[in-house]
């Protein structure tokens, strides 16, 4: 069973008799929907739709765990206590909370309330997130990498820059991230405008590459235009953050997509349930 520990994260616990309340009416998450033991994927939006900060929401013993990126914890914690007004909750940051991940075998993973299972990814996969204090690991992130790669499930800063894109971007409305049957939350209106006209442009596609394909950011283009940007890289694998009109496009008309000057395939995740866009009469 690979496990490996998680750098760069933070925990804020969210409790209180409010909690639930509070931050079902902020983020994209619907928490109605939220089983204990499972994980699930959101995010707290600006006004105009765009991904603020990301998280994964989870069910603690007291309340509610957000899992989130160390550099944007601080700043999380404050958006969210502009919130707070006069509501029951308590927000605080776990400096001493630890996490870690596994995949495929499940051998002797206790069942607790600090073992949740990350709905990101299909069940056989049985992908697990652990927090407190937890034993040491034996993997290094090439793994978690190769194996977020394969499943289309895309992180911030790797794979899009906070504050610049949608929730349909970062196909958080295929990873259980976004619902649009609860009650608003901030941004809802952008987000279910986009949903239901079905204009979303970008999206997050694996990558697969001629040979090992570039670093993180390089520009994927076609016909020496520019549609996209790559991100997650693992060998010539690797996920892209890109505009799928044009990309499909360029695949009806046999025109070469390169990363850098890698040539490269693009595919949908092959779990999530968009399609390529129709041809464009440009094309």
């Amino acid at each position: 069973m690979p496990r490996l520990s998680l750098s760069r994260r933070a925990i804020l616990n969210v409790t209180g008799e409010d909690a639930e309340d509070f931050l079902q009416n902020l983020i994209t998450t619907d928490l109605d929907t939220l089983e204990p033991g499972d994980l699930k994927p959101g995010a707290l939006l600006n006004p105009q739709g765009k991904i603020l900060f990301e998280f994964l929401v989870s069910r603690s013993r007291d309340g509610l765990r957000l899992d989130t990126l160390q550099t944007s914890a601080d700043d999380l914690l404050k958006r969210l206590t502009l919130y707070k007004l006069r509501a029951k909750v308590q927000i605080a940051v776990d400096s001493e909370s630890l996490a870690q991940v596994s995949w495929e075998n499940e051998t002797g993973a206790s069942e607790t309330d600090s073992t949740v299972r990350d709905r990101r990814f299909p069940d056989e996969i049985n992908v697990r997130r652990y927090y407190g204090s937890v034993p040491s690991a034996d993997q290094d992130e090439t793994a978690w990498i190769a194996l977020r790669i394969a499943h289309g499930v895309a992180e911030a800063p790797m794979d899009y820059a906070l504050g610049d894109a949608f929730p349909h971007d970062v196909n958080l409305d295929q990873t259980g991230g976004v619902s649009f049957r609860k009650g608003c939350f901030v941004g809802q209106e952008v987000v279910s405008r986009m949903q239901h006209r079905g204009t979303a442009r970008r999206r997050i596609l694996i990558v697969t590459g001629a040979s090992d394909l570039p670093e993180t950011g390089t520009s994927i283009t076609t016909n020496g235009r520019e549609i996209g940007t790559l991100g997650s890289v693992a060998g010539s694998s690797g996920l892209a953050l890109v505009r799928i009109d044009r990309v499909k496009d360029a695949m009806d008309s046999g025109i070469p997509i390169l990363a850098g000057d890698i040539p490269i395939h693009l595919a949908i995740p092959p779990e999530h349930r968009f399609t390529f866009p129709e041809a464009t009469q440009e094309a």
